[in-house]
């Protein structure tokens, strides 16, 4: 058992798991597209179901006519403490596999993939937060998403800010959360009755 960032392990794991977090607070300085590149290359290596790749990423930098489009797809929640991001990345996964038959793994794979994004970001000291609070289907139509694409989400990138230019219903929350216990996510054999 160990205790990083606040939490706690049941068992000895690396202490990037622990390091990883979703804050919201961002500085909205800049980023370079090669970091921003740099978590995409680790999306890149993640594992997927016959090695099909399914995820593509549709990303928009701050200060640009793109960013104000994938911003307005955002409720205004979101958008509250978007504005200062340094990136908006939109996350798709193609629905078919290379045989032409739905994939039923492609929604699973694209979760790998946004995992290594994040804890690349976090290897690199930047705020990676994935959010589902936009218009799905309007990110759809305005991005140009074929059909047999599947929008999955969207992630907010950029470098840490002052928890205090959060809205004040955030700042409380601006912390690593815990997670349930194994005894509620693991069960041997079969599925408790």
């Amino acid at each position: 058992m160990k205790t990083v960032n606040g939490r706690k392990t049941e068992y000895e794991i690396d202490d990037i798991f622990l390091e990883r977090y979703s804050p919201r607070a961002m500085s909205g300085e800049s980023i370079s597209e090669e970091e921003l590149m740099t978590l995409f290359e680790a999306a890149r290596w993640a594992p997927s179901a016959s090695n099909m790749q399914p995820w593509r990423f549709i990303y928009a930098m701050r200060g640009t006519p793109e960013f104000d489009v994938l911003f307005s797809l955002l409720i205004p929640f979101n958008q509250d403490w978007c504005k200062n991001a340094s990136a908006l990345v939109v996350t798709i996964s193609h629905d078919l596999h290379y045989k032409g038959t739905v994939s039923r793994t492609h929604s699973f794979d694209t979760g790998a993939a946004w995992e290594n994004f994040a804890l690349q970001a976090s290897t690199m000291n930047l705020v990676a937060h994935g959010m589902e609070g936009f218009d799905y289907a309007l990110a759809k139509e305005k991005l140009g998403i074929p059909e047999n694409y599947t929008v999955e989400m969207m992630i907010a990138v950029g470098k840490h800010g002052n928890v205090a230019d959060l809205p004040e219903p955030l700042r409380a929350r601006e912390n690593p959360s815990d997670r349930k216990p194994l005894s509620d996510l693991v069960f041997k054999s079969k599925f408790p009755s």
